[in-house]
């Protein structure tokens, strides 16, 4: 066989390699996507389950998720008008809570506003202009929401939910479900232990019926007779100071305030 001939055999078979290889790799990509999917909606029903303090990793599995998940009603909120849209008025706008994505959502002009720098004090560049909260109900009556919140920490952004009880100021629980921190210093955020401080603290101070933003983590510990301050996180001064202002901006004016603001109207909120 000449030299040529064997050059070209050799390429022959790895031109075919590839092929059978790309193949077997698009394949398994197409036949594990439902499975991606499946995994994806799992955890974050998990971690809205988890804000809300009606997930426990030591008392239920996976398999309680989907029961426990259909206590919650979904539905969008207009961030800039700080009100709740009717299904009709989410079906115009093709918005489907099974689909809805706020990060996606955020990458699209018609659905977002970019934010200028004064505003943008939690380092998300667009922002969305709905937000999907879950509302959690008995016999008809709003117990707890669950709303969505993201901001930059140290290396990336923290997406997560904040959990607050239907006085629209007291939280009930906050819990991150993606995030880019350091491994025992900013990932602390994962920790029980952590999150476990933030139940029952405030996020605004109310007088004259106006509310004002005092959440916030605190360096070091947090005095413990001061309902707005959680403790920052050890070794992390970056990733807390990230938390307190992605926690801040979105309680605050251009976030869930207005919308907060409207149960204080109802003499529903309180300090």
């Amino acid at each position: 066989m000449s030299a040529n001939n064997s050059t070209r055999q050799t390429l022959f078979i790895a031109a075919i390699l590839c092929l059978v290889c790309s193949i077997v790799v698009s394949s398994a990509a197409v036949i594990l996507k439902p499975q991606q999917v499946a995994n994806k909606l799992l955890d974050r029903n998990k971690n809205i389950l988890s804000a809300a303090g009606l997930f426990d990793e030591d008392k239920h599995s996976d398999a309680d998720v989907a029961s426990l998940f259909a206590q919650f009603e979904p539905v969008f909120l207009d961030l800039r008008e700080g009100k709740l849209l009717s299904i009709d008025e989410a079906k115009g706008l093709n918005l489907d809570a099974n689909t809805f994505d706020q990060k996606a959502a955020s990458k699209v002009p018609e659905l977002s506003r970019k934010l200028s720098s004064e505003e943008d004090t939690a380092l998300i560049g667009r922002q969305a202009k709905y937000a999907l909260i879950y509302l959690l109900k008995e016999e008809g009556e709003l117990k707890r929401m669950v709303l969505p919140v993201h901001g930059y920490g140290l290396w990336g952004t923290l997406y997560g939910f904040m959990a607050v009880e239907n006085d629209a100021n007291t939280i009930a629980g906050l819990a991150f479900y993606s995030h880019k921190e350091t491994p025992g210093l900013g990932a602390k955020v994962d920790l029980p232990k952590w999150k476990a401080l933030w139940p029952g603290k405030k996020i605004y101070e109310i007088k004259d019926d106006q509310l004002n933003v005092r959440i916030k983590l605190t360096k070091g510990q947090a005095n413990p007779d001061n309902s707005y301050e959680v403790d920052g996180l050890s070794g992390a001064t970056l990733t807390s100071v990230g938390v307190s202002n992605l926690v801040q901006f979105w309680m605050g004016d251009l976030g869930y305030k207005p919308f907060m603001a409207s149960f204080t109207k109802q003499n529903v909120g309180g300090q």
